[in-house]
Formats: C-alpha cells, sequence, structure tokens
C-alpha cells in the first residue's frame, strides 16, 4: 500500500495528538500537519475542571506534549488557524482566510461543543461553560470564597466543578431535573452514593429543571421548574454535556448521525477522511465514547487504518472521576448488566458494583478501589465466566478469578 505523503489533522485535543504520535510511531515519514483553532500547543482538558480551576496547574503544566516532541516529531501546528471547509476530492483543505492547503489524508478531530443552556437569559454573562483554557481562566476568577456558585448539571463536569467550588470556599447550588445523575451509565448504588456527598460536604442539591436565568446587578437569578424559591448566584456554570462538532463533516458530504460515522478504523464515509475522538461515533454502537482513553485509542487505531495494518477490538471503554477527594472509576456498558452485584456496602467509604449478563461481567464501577476496576476490566475483555458468590466475598481477589 502507497501511504499519504501529507496528513492534516483536523483538532488540538488528545485524539489529534495521539494520532500524530500513533501514525511516527509507525514509521509513517511524510508531512504531518495539526490544525488548531486555539492558540498555543494543545493540552490537556480533564484538569480543567480539577487542578486548573483549583490553581494547582498551569498551562505548561497540562500540555499533552513539550514544545521538543513537535520538533523531534516534525510535527507541524498551525495554531489559532481555524478549517473553514473540506476538499476531499480536490485533496486540500480551506482555511478561514481562503487559502487552501494541499493534503492527501485528512483526520477530523474537531472534538464538541459544550451545550449552551437552552432558556431564556441562558446567554447572560454571568453563565459559563467549561471546555477550553481561556474558560477555566475566566470561572476561576469568579471562584472566590464566600461567591456564590449555581452549577447547572451534575453529570461528570458538573459534579467536579460543584466539588471544587466547594473547596475554594464558595456557597454551591447544584442543580439537576434527575434525581440521581449518572445512574444510567454506573449503577443506581454507585450514582446515589456519588450525588450524596454532595449534600455531605455542604453542597445544596436541588432536583429541577431551569425555567429561565433573569438578570440582576453582579449575577442572576434561576427561576426553576416546579421548585417554590428563585436561586440568586453571581455565577452560574453549565454543565449538561457537548454536541460533537460535525460542521465541517456535514457540509463535506460525510455520513453524520450523532457524530461522524466511522469505521473499526476511524475511517469516515470518504475513504480519504478519518475521524478521531469526541466527534466520531462507531458504526453499530450506540452511543460515542467521550473520554479520554478512547480519544488515545481512536487516535491509534485510525493511525493503523492510514497505513493499511490491521486494527485491534478495543477494550471495554473506561473512564474516571474525581470529586470531593475520592475517585469514580468505570469500565464497559452498565446499561447492558442483566443484574448488578455489590462488593462493599454503599454506605461505606469505598464500594464495587459489578454488571452482570449470565455469569460474565460485563461492566463496573468503583469509587475508590482502583484494584477492582483493574481486574474487573481483565474480566469484562476477556469474557471470563465467573461465581456471582466470588464477586460479593471481600476474601476473594478478583485476580484469582481470571486464573480459573
Amino acid at each position: 500500500m502507497t501511504h499519504p505523503r501529507r496528513i492534516a489533522v483536523v483538532g488540538a485535543g488528545l485524539a489529534a495528538v495521539s494520532t500524530c504520535d500513533a501514525l511516527r510511531a509507525q514509521g509513517y515519514d511524510g508531512e504531518l500537519t495539526l490544525f488548531s483553532a486555539e492558540h498555543g500547543l494543545p493540552y490537556d482538558r480533564p484538569p480543567l475542571s480539577k487542578d486548573v480551576l483549583l490553581g494547582k496547574a498551569r498551562r505548561e503544566d497540562v500540555l499533552l506534549r513539550p514544545e521538543r516532541w513537535y520538533e523531534e516529531q516534525r510535527v507541524q501546528v498551525r495554531e489559532g488557524t481555524r478549517v473553514r471547509a473540506l476538499r476531499p476530492h480536490e485533496g486540500g483543505l480551506e482555511l478561514i482566510d481562503g487559502s487552501v492547503v494541499g493534503t492527501d489524508m485528512i483526520v477530523l478531530a474537531t472534538g464538541g461543543t459544550p451545550r449552551a443552556l437552552p432558556v431564556p437569559g441562558g446567554d447572560d454573562p454571568a453563565v459559563h461553560l467549561l471546555r477550553t483554557w481561556e474558560d477555566a481562566e475566566r470561572l476561576r476568577e469568579r471562584l472566590l470564597p464566600g461567591a456564590r456558585v449555581a452549577v447547572v448539571g451534575a453529570g461528570l463536569i458538573g459534579a467536579e466543578t460543584a466539588a471544587v467550588a466547594h473547596a475554594l470556599g464558595c456557597r454551591v447550588t447544584l442543580v439537576d431535573p434527575v434525581p440521581v445523575p449518572l445512574a444510567a451509565v454506573v449503577g443506581d448504588d454507585i450514582a446515589g452514593a456519588l450525588h450524596l456527598r454532595h449534600s455531605a460536604e455542604g453542597i445544596e442539591v436541588i432536583t429541577a429543571g431551569v425555567e429561565r436565568v433573569e438578570a440582576r446587578t453582579g449575577g442572576v437569578l434561576l427561576h426553576l421548574h416546579g421548585y417554590g424559591e428563585v436561586i440568586a448566584a453571581d455565577t452560574v456554570v453549565v454543565g449538561i454535556g457537548i454536541r460533537p462538532a460535525t460542521e465541517l463533516a456535514e457540509a463535506g458530504g460525510l455520513a453524520v448521525d450523532d457524530g461522524i460515522v466511522v469505521d473499526a478504523a476511524q475511517r469516515t464515509s470518504r475513504p480519504n477522511v478519518f475521524a478521531v475522538g469526541d466527534v466520531a461515533r462507531r458504526d453499530g454502537q450506540r452511543v460515542r465514547h467521550e473520554h479520554w482513553e478512547a480519544a488515545q485509542q481512536g487516535g491509534e487505531a485510525a493511525a493503523r487504518g492510514i497505513l493499511g495494518r490491521p486494527v485491534p477490538e478495543p477494550g471495554a471503554p473506561w473512564f474516571w472521576s474525581d470529586r470531593h477527594g475520592s475517585r469514580l472509576e468505570a469500565v464497559g456498558t452498565m446499561a447492558d448488566a442483566e443484574r448488578t452485584v455489590r462488593r462493599g456496602a454503599p454506605d461505606s467509604a469505598a464500594f464495587t458494583v459489578l454488571g452482570l449478563r449470565g455469569d460474565r461481567v460485563v461492566a463496573a464501577a468503583a469509587i475508590d478501589r482502583a484494584r477492582d476496576i483493574k481486574a474487573a476490566r481483565r474480566l469484562v475483555d476477556r469474557g471470563t465466566a465467573v461465581d456471582p458468590a466470588h464477586l460479593t466475598d471481600e476474601d476473594t481477589d478478583l485476580r484469582a478469578l481470571l486464573r480459573r
């Protein structure tokens, strides 16, 4: 197979950098250009809602690769360069200034756009989204001791931000219309225990949706559906998910369905265009995996696909989240389970829930039990038959079940 001479990667997140890294590691020797709409070198996003907001990490601390790496790997980074259109038939990309850059292969790593609060007043200056370094900088300036902070959305980003704001001395209110957020992902027991910790730490938790945002001098009032009181806040943080940034793909005629549709090698409906990261959805899978490891694996798969090499089947999806000094880890998809079993008590500081289909573990979630998740991940990937009694017996090392 003839390898492309020039590859253009559109985007600058983990999936984009992982693609470049994997291409060089697998021997690709052609031109490699990364187009970033942001200024500065690519950085990691998970720390934005944790150490960056806490003021513990500077931008250089969260860079995905040091500057010398791009020089050593001959990856040209075009900072502050937005791509306006794909021209796959003509072998190029059209930039925002109208110029056209020639390329033989395109990798779309455009990520996602945070969903804005879709209510009247949702665009008030006191309402913040959190996706970029600049978003985090603006928000950090507002998270002062005593500040009234309302967080809308109790998923991963919202929960982490609420925990950080509380740790910084803010008076925090967490609003979500779902009584137990994340239950569909990690199960009722883990999700319930995590959500209760907000109240235990002193965060006001309200189960309601936002009806409108009313501007007030120095802040806003949140009017909620079916809730008698109005919530006064100096700052509102919205964490209600992302929308895949598929505009370039749609305009370029690629197949799009809740993300850019790709095969196992991350190839889109056009053979010389690949897609990786949050924006991509593998054909036949119900959901996109918006997690760190999925972005990394997608980049590695795309590199293999571009170079005409076999792509190994990825293992079960895994992710983590930190809040209130504890770590949530989950592997697999709990919705695939027919039933769940517990390892440890929900009222303890740390416990694990495993999802079973028949006699096989298909998912697991845990609070501060990294060893359980490490073993459960291997059980899921191997499809090992297990006795549920061994799973619930804390005297049984889960690793031992892999040898049976």
